[in-house]
């Protein structure tokens, strides 16, 4: 999964909110919330984020957990990036583009990707947390009494009634 860091970033509105008084704030964020979702899913991602107003700036790769992240060298947008990228899928790779740019979208989905949009990709990842909920957190623990599974009944009773006394 390739994500256009930046259009991520302005179509969330709680990250568009965080990018009002601190842009680096609202990619750490949304590399946070990717890492979980990688970690879940198990998908390679990479997140890409224009660099290209950056005087004399290279290409800089980075990782964030299990995130791979891109910034763009000068003069390069992450759209370019992206679309050089997919210049090179193979029939029997599955790459998904999530962005909400329209025009890029139309782009990736020629060249063989799937494109997501940032608000299916936000849902995707809302979901993916309520099934981590459901699976992990909110199940009910087994009662269990370990004591008693290996003690003789009547060493367990006197720990119990002993235990009842305190």
């Amino acid at each position: 999964m390739i994500v256009d860091g930046y259009n991520i970033i302005h179509a969330w509105p709680d990250l568009k909110k965080i990018a009002q008084y601190s842009l680096e704030e609202a990619r750490h964020s949304l590399l946070e919330i990717l890492q979980d979702f990688q970690g879940y899913k198990g998908y390679r991602i990479i997140v890409v984020f224009d660099a290209h107003m950056t005087k004399g700036g290279l290409e800089k790769r980075e990782t964030a957990g299990n995130v791979e992240v891109i910034f763009t060298r000068e003069g390069e947008t992450a759209d370019h990036f992206i679309e050089r990228w997919t210049d090179g899928i193979q029939k029997n790779m599955h790459v998904m583009v999530a962005t909400s740019d329209f025009l890029q979208q139309t782009i990736v989905m020629s060249r063989g990707a799937v494109r997501i949009s940032a608000r299916e990709l936000l849902d995707q990842i809302e979901l993916s947390k309520k099934k981590i909920d459901d699976e992990y957190l909110r199940k009910p623990k087994p009662k269990t009494n370990p004591l008693g599974d290996w003690a003789k009944p009547e060493i367990a009773d006197i720990l119990e009634r002993w235990r009842r006394q305190r």
